[in-house]
């Protein structure tokens, strides 16, 4: 028998003649106690500038690896936290400006080349018609790790409150005044539409190619335009005092432990909301990364990566490093501790890529990149070991002579361990429906 109160799984909403998925609700429980696959999510975590390698680096493979200093704090999340080494994107090597850019696309970007689609964009296609919100891109200076399929960049946000207040706060102006909105702009687009085909048929070819990028970007828009304009009859979620209090407040960068763990929470109560199931996190930009104040440190990670070889700054960017996973490391614990609908914890449900698309910032080097990969043992992940892609086709790590050991994080020792392989496993994982992604050239073995 099905309580009064249960909705069917399968119902969807109804706007604008679409027909959108609702998320999983706690109505939405199988009688009987039977247990519901939980949604699959996925979060990555981006720190720019690369780390001091000669701290960072874990030198055994297997089950039985150290970790190493900067990566100490994981230690007890060890059973669900997987250290990569040795994996790089081709298309980044010679290109540190590209680096933070093509980190989920695996793009080829030379001076006239445009991006391609990054992963959590492809994973939201598949999530996206059961959650209010397609994907969250959260990024300092708003240069998110999130592109479309037309290679243009997501805006991010940053501050904690206005965060808050996209996912959980009812629109300011009135339900009414938001759809008229979504669907003047819808008007807009089917209008600028019509012209843009009449026109389309007398371009040359080149203009043509051109023109359908645009076009895949405004039916983008427009799909994300009919979806927000079916959820506008879902009420928010109602937010526990505590969590408001944990999230809903303004907090400066300045305040970078602050800063780093509110933002965590956010992405933690989004997740358990099921407000969305794909979100990004870049801390900082290629070029800058927060100071540490409460640590002492005035620097961006930009100015420490450049230390030539100074002690002083080498010893602040591995205190910068492992503040960083620390943070992390808080993160996990965070989705260890809340519940997901069927009552286990996110982190089983929850994919978590933390790295840099840089591994020695001083030289640029872009290849051995420090990539943990975290949870989602419902989605199939296996942990508990370092992968090091590395092994067989170096001489062993040189932590000692530092020269050398930079030398592989500038050149990759295993030319065929491309980090789109990692990439494209996670998005099998999320199930897109794919053999391919940016360059990969196989899976990565994560079973």
């Amino acid at each position: 028998m099905t309580p009064s109160w249960q909705i069917d799984r399968r119902h969807v909403l109804r706007g604008l003649g679409s027909f959108i998925a609702l998320p999983m609700l706690n109505c939405m429980r199988p009688a009987l106690g039977a247990e519901a696959e939980p949604p699959r999510r996925s979060a990555f975590v981006y720190i720019p500038n690369g780390v001091n390698t000669l701290d960072y680096q874990i030198t055994n493979p297997g089950e039985d690896y150290v970790l190493s200093r900067s990566l100490q704090p994981l230690e007890k999340h060890r059973s669900v936290i997987t250290p990569i080494s040795g994996l790089h994107h081709p298309g980044g090597l010679g290109h540190h400006h590209n680096c933070q850019k093509i980190w989920l696309t695996g793009g080829q970007l030379g001076p006239t080349d445009r991006n391609t689609i990054s992963v959590d964009q492809k994973m939201a296609e598949v999530t996206s018609p059961f959650t209010r919100f397609h994907s969250l891109e959260i990024a300092n200076k708003g240069e998110s790790l999130a592109w479309t399929a037309d290679g243009i960049r997501l805006p991010g946000m940053s501050r904690c409150s206005e965060i808050f207040a996209y996912l959980f706060e009812e629109p300011k102006n009135g339900t009414a005044a938001q759809r008229r909105t979504l669907r003047r702009k819808k008007s807009v687009l089917d209008a600028n539409l019509e012209e843009v085909r009449s026109l389309e048929r007398k371009m040359g070819e080149e203009d043509k190619g051109r023109m359908s990028q645009y076009l895949n970007a405004v039916r983008e828009t427009e799909v994300r335009a009919v979806r927000a304009d079916a959820w506008l009859d879902v009420p928010r979620p109602e937010i526990l005092a505590k969590d408001r209090q944990r999230t809903d407040r303004e907090v400066p960068q300045t305040q970078a432990g602050d800063y780093f763990r509110t933002i965590y929470d956010l992405i933690v109560l989004a997740f358990q909301t099921d407000a969305t199931r794909v979100i990004t996190f870049s801390s900082g930009i290629e070029g800058q990364g927060l100071p540490i104040p409460e640590l002492g440190i005035s620097q961006s990670r930009h100015e420490l990566s450049h230390h030539n070889g100074d002690p002083g700054h080498m010893e602040k960017l591995t205190q910068s490093d492992a503040f960083s996973v620390e943070q992390f490391s808080y993160f996990l614990t965070r989705l260890s501790e809340t519940p997901d609908l069927n009552g286990r914890p996110l982190l089983e449900s929850t994919m978590s890529l933390f790295g840099s698309g840089m591994a020695y910032g001083h030289g640029h080097g872009n290849a051995n990149l420090p990539l943990v990969l975290a949870g989602g043992t419902a989605c199939g992940l296996k942990h508990g070991r370092h992968i090091d892609l590395n092994q067989g086709h170096f001489d062993g790590y040189q932590l000692d002579q530092p020269g050398k050991h930079y030398h592989l994080c500038s050149r990759p020792a295993n030319t065929d361990a491309h980090m789109s392989n990692l990439l494209l496993t996670m998005a099998q994982k999320m199930g897109v429906e794919t053999e391919s992604f940016g360059d990969s050239n196989s899976e990565l073995e994560l079973t």
